[in-house]
Parts: structure tokens; C-alpha cells; sequence
């Protein structure tokens, strides 16, 4: 394996596993009973700016959450969701390191790559993928990992024997990995870690974690970022697991709070977002601290994937066990509306396929979960025209 970029300090002391991860873990596998499906869905969050009325009908081509399809079950704790240019979708399975390739109309999932080093313990194993953007070029496929040391990014083609890591040494723990990576508009990957239980890592710019890195897509510190030579693109998380950009290219992340908010932020490069200083909204210290534009109660969600279609910002929900809904306004969110709730337990990501659809993976197989008949599924919700 060929390290094209490294950790931004050496890492020797990669965490202790300090993790008094107690009632501080917004994916607290505390108790949380499964709702029954609701006619009516709730609404909850709050919101900076003046959000709009809801909206008086539904968006040209957003998602028809009524006609849901499933297109695949049985599969173990699926993290990681990307598709290739003809519509098919790439899923990671979380603790066996597996890549699965999904048909983008439904079938059976196989088994087209199994990523070697993963080390599955606590929220840590295979986690994000993402697809190169130049895929019909040079067929790379990335991926977000957890090893005996480490978190690391590292690329390889379907057909490769040993991946090239990219960017290694951010730190791993049993919790607060991190994992979501995706490529921007700018064609640079980015990618969200955890504070892995180290809080005070999330304020230092010289260590990954607690962090968004924008990398380029050899794994290096990409041009324009708010320091010359260093990944950090934000910093101040928690834990980011939702990267999101809208058509303007504006990027939204979801963030785990710890026991009182979980947070949707709209990133600026070199902004700070508070951790551990802040939980949700709070003393900006004169603006050196950036609020966030929703938060939740983290029984209501723990938000993990994140997607936009149109001007509607989707945020899967692990303990609140709902699509949550956040209408977008020039950089503004209207009030958040709760899908599906309880109907098919913990969502871990949600995507949208290059047909328009939205896809959404459950999370009940992840040992905080009620294991359901078919557990875990991938569901796809047809795009749609609009209705007035």
C-alpha cells in the first residue's frame, strides 16, 4: 500500500478508549421503543434565518415518500451508499468489510469487493464510500475504514487486490469515528470524523479529528483551504456523519450531539462550530463559533446520512427513527417535518440516485436496533413531478 498523504501530526497515542461515552453519545442505545408508523408526521427542530411557509406543493422531481420500494434485505448493518454512473448502487457492510453492488431497480445484492484490514468494534469497521467522479475514467471507488490503529480513506478498484491508502492516522475509538466521505461540486473529497472521545481534538487544527477534511482525490490536502498544506476544512464537530450540497453548492452536515442537541450546520471553510465549547446553539464569543441552523432533541434523532433533492435537505435518524424532512431557502431551512417514523426503525444514510430517486438504509442489525423480519433493507422512493 502506497501512502500518498498522512495524518496531519503523528498520532502515536491513538486514543485510549476513554470513552465515558455514557449519556454523552446522541446514538445512546438508550431506551427508545420503536413508534408505530404515523399517518401523521411530526414536526420538530429549530431554525436560524426566517424559514418560508411549508411548502403549497410538492417540488418538481422530489421524492414520493408514499411509494416506497424495497430493493434489498438481509444485508448487515449497511453504512456506506454510492452509485456508479449506470444507476447501480455501492453499499458497505459496516463489520464484515464487504462492498455489495445493488441493481438501481432492485435484486440481489453480490459481493464485488471485500475491503481487507477492517477492524469492526463499537460504531467503528467499513463506513463511507464514494465513487470518483471521473468513475468511467479510472473506475476508483473510496472508502472510509476503521483498522487496528486507525481511521484511514483509501481508494481501489473493484478488481484490485490491496487498496491505496490516502490519508491515514485519524484517530480511531468505540465511538465518534466519523466516516462519511463524498465528493464535492469542487471535485474534492471530503470527509467528516469523529472527536473520538478526545474532545479537545476537535479545537486543534493540527489533529484530523473533530473535523471536515477536504482532500484532493489523491488523498492530499486540497488547494484553497483556509490553511495552506493542511486538510482542515472546518472545524469544532463532534461527530459529522451527513455531508450534503445544495444546488448552489452550498454544503450542509449533520452532527451528533452529545446529550441534549443534535445539529444540522451549513459549512464555511475555516469556521468553527463550537465543540466542545458548545452544544447547539450557544456563546459565539464574539463569532468565534458558528451556530447551527437546526437542531433536535437527540431522542428525535440522532442524525446520521444526509442528502438534498431540490430545496429539500433529507437527514436519516438513527435513535429518533425517522426521515427528517428540512426545507432549504437560500442557505435558509424552513421548519423540519418527521417521515416515517418508527416505520422501519433505526436510518442510518440516505441518497439520492443519479435517476433522482432517494434511497434509504435501515440500521437495526448495528446491536442497537429491534431486528425486524428482513433486517437490514435498502428502500428506494421514486422521484416524482410535481402537483401544483
Amino acid at each position: 500500500m502506497r501512502k500518498t498523504a498522512s495524518r496531519i501530526v503523528p498520532t502515536a497515542g491513538l486514543v485510549a478508549m476513554l470513552m465515558a461515552m455514557s449519556a454523552g453519545c446522541a446514538d445512546d442505545p438508550a431506551a427508545k421503543g420503536v413508534a408505530p408508523p404515523s399517518a401523521a408526521p411530526a414536526t420538530s427542530g429549530s431554525m436560524s434565518g426566517t424559514p418560508g411557509p411549508a411548502p403549497s406543493r410538492v417540488p418538481d422531481g422530489a421524492p414520493d415518500l408514499q411509494a416506497g420500494k424495497e430493493v434489498a434485505r438481509d444485508i448487515q448493518v449497511p453504512w456506506g451508499l454510492a452509485f456508479l454512473p449506470d444507476g447501480d448502487a455501492l453499499v458497505s457492510e459496516r463489520d464484515s468489510g464487504r462492498v455489495l453492488q445493488v441493481p438501481g431497480r432492485g435484486g440481489r445484492p453480490r459481493e464485488v469487493y471485500r475491503v481487507p484490514g477492517v477492524v469492526a468494534s463499537g460504531e467503528g469497521g467499513l463506513l463511507g464510500l464514494a465513487v470518483s467522479p471521473g468513475y468511467a475514467r479510472d473506475r476508483y471507488v473510496y472508502a472510509y475504514l476503521t483498522t487496528s490503529s486507525d481511521n484511514r480513506i483509501v481508494r481501489f478498484r473493484l478488481g484490485d487486490a490491496t487498496p491505496e491508502v490516502l490519508f491515514d492516522g485519524i484517530a480511531k475509538a468505540s465511538f465518534h469515528n466519523g466516516g462519511r466521505i463524498a465528493f464535492g461540486p469542487d471535485g474534492m473529497l471530503y470527509a467528516g470524523t469523529g472527536d473520538a472521545g478526545q474532545r479537545n481534538s476537535s479545537q486543534d487544527p493540527r489533529l484530523p479529528n473533530g473535523k471536515i477534511l477536504r482532500l484532493t482525490p489523491e488523498g492530499r490536502p486540497a488547494p484553497g483551504n483556509p490553511t495552506p498544506g493542511s486538510p482542515v476544512y472546518s472545524l469544532g464537530h463532534r461527530n459529522v456523519q451527513g455531508l450534503a450540497w445544495d444546488e448552489q453548492g452550498r454544503l450542509f452536515a449533520t452532527e451528533f450531539g452529545q446529550s441534549a442537541l443534535d445539529e444540522v450546520n451549513l459549512i464555511e471553510p475555516g469556521r468553527n462550530y463550537g465543540w466542545p465549547e458548545v452544544e447547539g446553539k450557544g456563546d459565539t464569543r464574539g463569532g468565534e463559533f458558528t451556530n447551527p441552523l437546526v437542531t433536535w432533541p437527540t431522542s428525535e434523532a440522532s442524525p446520521s446520512g444526509a442528502a438534498i433533492a431540490g430545496n429539500t435537505l433529507y437527514v436519516a435518524a438513527l435513535r429518533g427513527e425517522r426521515l427528517w424532512t428540512v426545507p432549504l431557502r437560500d442557505g435558509r431551512t424552513g421548519e423540519p417535518r418527521a417521515e416515517l417514523v418508527g416505520r422501519y426503525g433505526r436510518l442510518r444514510t440516505v441518497a439520492v440516485a443519479p435517476d433522482g430517486a432517494l434511497w434509504l438504509t435501515t440500521s437495526n442489525t448495528d446491536g442497537r436496533g429491534e431486528v425486524r423480519e428482513g433486517d437490514d433493507r435498502i428502500l428506494r422512493y421514486p422521484a416524482r413531478a410535481g402537483t401544483g
